[in-house]
């Protein structure tokens, strides 16, 4: 019944995508809900072609794109692939999003009720809570990897079960594997996961040195199995998403300064929940939304740590480590109300290279303290059930006041839930590919080896529609450029592909919706690129800047012919 609730409530968030599955995508991040679709038939493809799926050639052609060294969930995308190939990637999508958020509410569900809470409805409060949160929700808007998190509740049980005498072969190979498929799905909340794990197990220690000391070698022989076995199923995949083609050191220009976690918004209503606004989001900046819990939650949360300081070690874990990676989160810089202050914050002595620590987005260690939320409110629902009234001279009377405790108890739980209960997630319209993509027709203009030009250029910025065309055919022909992270010139990773001159003109010419004036110069840098690109033909769809694009290409390429629906330049006579 609680896991069915589960399912309903993950069908629910997702039903803005099902009311037109085949043309809805986020309308917060619609280039990422590409994207994921694109990972999804990559799954699909590698498993069709029996391909090496840790590197793709179907875009950014030729040069391909690093599959590890980017959000490949290849965890999901290969077991989900012949859904994929039945259904196409868009009802893959919204399956595997609903179905994510629902399986970690689920795995939730289960390490409450068997090993922190006695009531089955505390547990299933706290599970709602953990599968469902403010910050998973907001990454739902195109982050599917995000919401993936039905293994994290089983590795953190499975780590404090490490010390248990007689059994650390087993449990060191079952945390293993359980390691190693979360790389495959999100290798930043595993991270995530290890650093909370290790506060964890440093402050049960403390609190219980005697028994810690005793499990101490049985736990750490067990947690040797379950690296060792690690590193043996996922090491490779690991050496080749840092030293593979198309592998990259850091990030230019980084993320490090600019994420840390806004003040107000531990206290501020999400905007994809009942007591949120979208206008909000002018008063703090659209940054992303992973604690934004409200003001009452918030409130509710320091108040149970209190009252259960004394008589829960859970709570009192789970109060520091919220309290822990809550301060974490909040950078180099403190920022209130979208303003940067001149406050220092906890990672500003920390080097800018420190290698693992380059990549993290300071602001997602915020994830972990609304786990730590999740534990605290499932622990506050337990109390309140577990609650009895003590002995009155009139036990009638006693007894229902202390009911009238426990409701108002109860209600205040509730109350603080209530406003970021999830809305659907909202979703706009996107055009279907063109018929000419759809039904096959560009074959006969793209021989084996050639790639299919579409315009615009798909980029992390441009080209929503064009990288779905890729996607919604299953990856038949290749594409250059294109939606990822991969190296620059020096090495350093950069999102999309290195620049080039005929992509910028195409870009300039959306931006100002007039095409500029084409010389000689332009057009040999136009079939340079497309000899840099084993082009075989440029398709310009339906777009809105399409009568300025198909000037642009007029000018660089000749004039165009009309081919179903579709602008076509055949350029093999042009490229060799």
């Amino acid at each position: 019944m609680v896991i069915g609730a589960y399912v309903l409530l993950g069908v629910y968030v997702c039903a803005n995508y099902w009311a037109d599955i085949n043309h809805r995508v986020s309308s917060h991040l619609p280039t990422d809900h590409s994207w994921f679709e694109w990972l999804l038939s990559h799954g699909a493809y590698s498993v069709r072609h029996l391909e090496n799926p840790l590197f793709s050639t179907r875009q950014n052609a030729p040069d391909g794109v690093n599959m590890m060294a980017n959000t490949s969930v290849l965890g999901i995308s290969i077991p989900l692939a012949p859904l994929t190939m039945l259904f196409g990637p868009q009802v893959t999508y919204s399956l595997y999003l609903g179905g994510a958020l629902a399986a970690t509410a689920a795995t939730s569900y289960w390490m409450l009720s068997r090993h922190l809470v006695a009531s089955r409805a505390a547990a299933a409060v706290g599970g709602a809570f953990l599968g469902f949160a403010p910050g998973v929700i907001h990454h739902a808007n195109g982050q599917p990897n995000f919401t993936s998190n039905f293994l994290l509740p089983i590795i953190v049980v499975r780590v404090l079960r490490l010390g248990e005498s007689g059994r650390w072969l087993r449990n060191g190979v079952v945390l293993g594997l359980l390691v190693a498929y979360q790389i495959f799905i999100n290798e930043e909340m595993l991270l995530l996961t290890a650093l909370a794990c290790a506060v964890i197990v440093l402050l049960r220690a403390a609190f219980r040195w005697s028994q810690t000391r005793a499990e101490l070698w049985t736990f750490l022989r067990a947690l040797g199995v379950c690296a060792g076995l690690a590193l043996l199923i996922a090491g490779y995949p690991i050496w080749y998403q840092f030293n593979g083609p198309q592998s990259y050191r850091g990030l230019q220009g980084g993320v490090f300064h600019t994420w840390g976690e806004d003040l107000l918004a531990f206290v501020t209503f999400p905007r994809d929940s009942l007591g949120g606004i979208p206008e909000v989001e002018k008063t703090i900046g659209l940054t992303e939304q992973n604690t934004w819990l409200g003001w009452p939650l918030v409130v509710l949360a320091v108040l149970v740590a209190v009252l259960l300081w004394r008589t829960s070690l859970a709570a009192r874990i789970a109060s520091l480590v919220g309290v822990l990676f809550a301060v974490a989160s909040l950078g180099r810089q403190i920022r209130i109300g979208g303003r940067l202050t001149e406050l220092e914050g906890p990672w500003h002595p920390l080097p800018e290279n420190l290698p693992l620590v380059e990549m993290m987005m300071p602001t997602r260690l915020s994830l972990v303290a609304v786990g730590a939320i999740g534990v605290l409110i499932a622990l506050a629902w337990d109390e309140i059930a577990k609650a009895r009234p003590a002995g009155a001279p009139r036990p009638a009377e006693g007894a229902g006041l202390h009911r009238r405790v426990r409701l108002l108890a109860y209600g205040a739980v509730v109350l603080a839930l209530l406003p970021i209960v999830p809305r659907p997630l909202p979703a706009q319209h996107v055009d279907p590919p063109p018929r000419f993509i759809t039904s096959g027709a560009w074959r006969p203009y793209v021989p084996e080896g050639r790639t299919l030009v579409p315009v615009p250029i798909p980029s992390n910025v441009h080209g929503l529609s064009t990288l779905r065309w890729s996607a919604l055919t299953g990856h038949e022909f290749p594409i250059p450029a294109g939606y990822f992270i991969g190296p620059d010139a020096e090495g350093n990773g950069v999102f999309g592909a290195p620049s080039r001159p005929t992509s910028m003109l195409i870009y300039g010419t959306m931006d100002r919706g007039v095409a500029p004036a084409i010389t000689e110069e332009h057009r040999r840098q136009a079939i340079e690129d497309l000899r840099f690109w084993r082009a075989s033909v440029v398709v310009l769809g339906d777009h809105p800047a399409a009568p300025a694009l198909r000037v642009l290409l007029a000018a660089l390429l000749g004039p165009g012919q009309r081919v179903d629906d579709v602008w076509l330049w055949d350029v093999r006579a042009l490229v060799g």
